[in-house]
């Protein structure tokens, strides 16, 4: 089962940050998720919608300018950093997953995907990336048909795994909580692989293992390597 460090090792340092980004490289991964949002014609690597949970600032990060994102401590003295910021950290050293947190991101993405192949040392192969937001997933593929896709869902669909098959994902990306034997199958009879977020305990891990389940997005990638 792939291990995949899930906004990097975000249990061991601060999420979406370039401390945890390095702390999961030293571990070994495999595999770093992270989310993007846009803002002031940037990509900044951050889950939430809005800035307070994770750094001292305030309000919805799409709103605020460049200038305002950067100086803010998002934990342990680290800033927000771009996307283009950790892909030259991981520098083709392991693969990236990409979670499109909403529109306007998928041609961004897609051209800085492009830079890094050029200048970092990635490959096409080593992308994944996801959404919540399916059209501009479906987006993401007509710009970049070379590079895998995540489809995402928080919930148990009437259809299962129809609507990533019908996106053309390589995978189905979802939550632990709805995840069952049926939806795993499901999944793989249409050749998809199935990740579950987030996995941060052993007992969990057991479970997603028995049902054939094929990586996991975890905060503690060092229990599991």
């Amino acid at each position: 089962m792939q291990i995949i460090a899930h906004r990097g090792a975000s249990g061991l340092a601060p999420e979406n940050t370039l401390k945890a980004m390095a702390k999961a490289l030293t571990l070994g991964v495999s595999a770093i998720e992270l989310d993007v949002q846009a803002a002031d014609d940037e990509l900044w690597v951050f889950h939430d919608r809005r800035l307070e949970r994770c750094t001292n600032g305030k309000g919805v990060l799409t709103e605020q300018s460049r200038a305002y994102l950067e100086q803010l401590d998002a934990g342990e003295g680290e800033v927000i950093p771009t996307l283009w910021q950790v892909m030259e950290i991981i520098a083709g050293r392991c693969e990236l997953h990409i979670e499109l947190k909403g529109a306007d991101t998928a041609d961004a993405v897609a051209a800085l995907t492009r830079r890094a192949e050029a200048e970092l040392g990635f490959t096409p192969g080593q992308w994944v990336v996801s959404s919540f937001h399916h059209p501009e997933l479906a987006r993401f593929a007509t710009l970049r048909p070379d590079i895998r896709l995540g489809a995402l869902t928080a919930n148990l669909p009437l259809n299962l795994a129809q609507f990533a098959d019908e996106l053309g994902a390589w995978s189905l990306n979802c939550d632990v909580d709805f995840v069952d034997r049926i939806l795993v199958e499901d999944a793989h009879q249409r050749g998809l692989r199935v990740l579950v977020y987030t996995i941060d305990y052993h007992e969990d891990y057991e479970k997603m293992a028995s049902m054939g389940v094929d990586g996991i997005f975890t905060n503690r990638p060092d229990r599991f390597l």
